[in-house]
């Protein structure tokens, strides 16, 4: 199931580019929302992927690093890949590309309603459920962490694709929200890739917020 969601990612990426997705970007400009000048003093901070407006409205708001792109997975796609744009208890809803920064790969953003998304309601188990519909996972590690404010789950793991014979590095954090539970997933082609997104990773976990928006 891991080979095939990487490769709905990359198709999923076509799609974007063939303009099946809409409302890809932040702004229309292709920025992350603001107009290309300098902030001056006073203004308004810039939203935040998961606010109203953005490219994806999420149950949970993060910085999304420069210059890597968020595309919509909306629902007309999720039909089109059937149950490839589900894992777990989850489905995808937001894909943002790091390509524009160099680097071949995605982090997935997958949300579920409050009552389907965790067995229990917290995020370790909608992380374990999460985990275990990945494809061949192993050394997997689970850790309680603060996503910004936020109680969630992080998960480090490994998958198998055996069409291929690799095996590959996977980065994973779960949160529960009043809409629902949220799942980022980080793959990437190999395991240089997947360290050099790290960061990006990173900053969305460290500068995420609840929104109240949708969930999936």
């Amino acid at each position: 199931m891991q080979h095939m969601r990487q490769w709905v990612a990359g198709a999923v990426g076509a799609m974007v580019l063939a303009g099946s997705l809409t409302g890809c970007l932040f702004g229309t400009d292709g920025t992350d929302g603001t107009d290309g000048k300098d902030d001056k003093a006073g203004a308004p901070a810039a939203p935040k992927l998961g606010d109203k407006g953005t490219a994806c409205e999420l149950p949970v708001r993060f910085t999304l690093e420069k210059p890597w792109k968020a595309k919509e997975v909306d629902k007309a796609i999720q039909k089109q890949i059937g149950p490839l744009a589900d894992q777990g208890p989850v489905t995808i809803v937001c894909e943002l590309d790091a390509k524009p920064a160099g680097h071949i790969g995605f982090i997935r953003v997958l949300t579920g309603t409050k009552d389907t998304a965790a067995p229990g309601g917290t995020s370790r188990a909608l992380m374990r459920a999460f985990v275990k519909d990945a494809n061949f996972e192993s050394r997997v590690k689970l850790r309680e962490v603060k996503a910004g404010d936020l109680p969630a789950t992080e998960a480090s793991y490994y998958v198998t694709d055996v069409s291929a014979g690799e095996i590959r590095p996977v980065r994973a954090l779960a949160v529960m929200t009043e809409r629902g539970g949220v799942v980022l997933e980080l793959g990437g082609m190999d395991a240089e890739e997947h360290k050099a997104m790290l960061p990006a990773f990173r900053l969305a976990k460290e500068s995420m917020e609840k929104t109240g928006g949708k969930s999936g």
